[in-house]
């Protein structure tokens, strides 16, 4: 009767400390620690150690929530067989974070579909793993946030696409932008210069950025800022949305014989995909 007592205070008093994996789990390892002979600081280590995983499960999965992230992939998703010319030690190396200590970028080039989205997500998740804040966005979707803000006569520095220590900013290059956005983005990365690390995907090579932003001087000032501090990954390779052809494609020249002529790749095949992005 004293040990129910007991176990109802315990329970009364775990709910009013907002302690509910303890609550829940708290039967089963007190049992445990019969069995095996566990001390009393075992037992409340135990306790601990199953709170405080709860408590950083949910925070995580909070966070992955609002971060806007499309999909949620690690690096153990990506496919490096299908990108033989990834250079995987620099990839590796990024997912040590340390990138993030010292406030430098990451950039990642290559055309459509070749991984630069699942890598620069896998670096936010991983980010987010350890603790630090993430926000996902579209370059058009930052833009109309940037413009909102602008017309509104509000800096948005307290926002999470300013104050979040990793901002992911995908498909720069794929839609076209007026000279007042490309002020915009310019003052965005300016003012998380050397602050806060940025994650930026481009189907653009550097040296296409002039067409993109109209203006060599804004040109020059985003790479400026953008690259002093940064690791550029450039990923020459197929899409992995036409992962069947490439491989049907290949075991049909498989079987070709030495004598046949070789055919010209057409202007859909995925040869005209590779290249190399990063010459500025």
């Amino acid at each position: 009767m004293a040990e129910e007592l007991v176990a109802d205070r315990l329970q009364s008093n775990l709910a009013r400390l907002r302690l509910p994996r303890i609550s829940q789990v708290l039967l089963d390892v007190v049992e445990t620690a019969k069995v095996q002979g566990h001390s009393h600081l075992q037992v409340l280590d135990a306790l601990m150690e199953e709170e405080v995983a709860c408590k950083e499960q949910r925070r995580l999965d909070t966070a992955l929530k609002v971060s806007g992230l499309p999909f949620i992939k690690t690096l153990d998703d990506f496919d490096f067989t299908f990108q033989p010319n990834l250079d995987r030690r620099q990839v590796n190396a990024l997912f040590d974070l340390t990138f993030l200590a010292r406030k430098e970028n990451v950039v990642l080039l290559g055309p459509p579909g070749v991984g630069k989205t699942h890598l620069a997500v896998a670096l936010a998740v991983k980010a987010c793993q350890a603790g630090q804040t993430i926000f996902f966005t579209s370059m058009a979707d930052l833009i109309d946030k940037l413009k909102a803000d602008h017309s509104a006569g509000k800096t948005g520095r307290l926002r999470g696409h300013y104050k979040a220590a990793v901002v992911v900013v995908d498909e720069v290059g794929y839609t076209p932008i007026t000279q007042d956005e490309c002020n915009l983005f310019y003052r965005f990365v300016a003012t998380r210069y050397e602050r806060a690390s940025t994650i930026i995907t481009s189907n653009k090579a550097f040296v296409d950025w002039q067409e993109m932003f109209h203006d060599a001087v804004i040109v020059t000032a985003i790479l400026d800022r953008l690259l002093h501090h940064c690791a550029v990954v450039n990923i020459r390779g197929h899409s992995y949305r036409l992962k069947g052809k490439v491989a049907s494609d290949a075991a049909r020249d498989a079987s070709v014989s030495p004598q046949a002529p070789k055919e010209e790749p057409g202007p859909t095949d995925c040869a005209t995909e590779e290249g190399d992005y990063a010459t500025a």
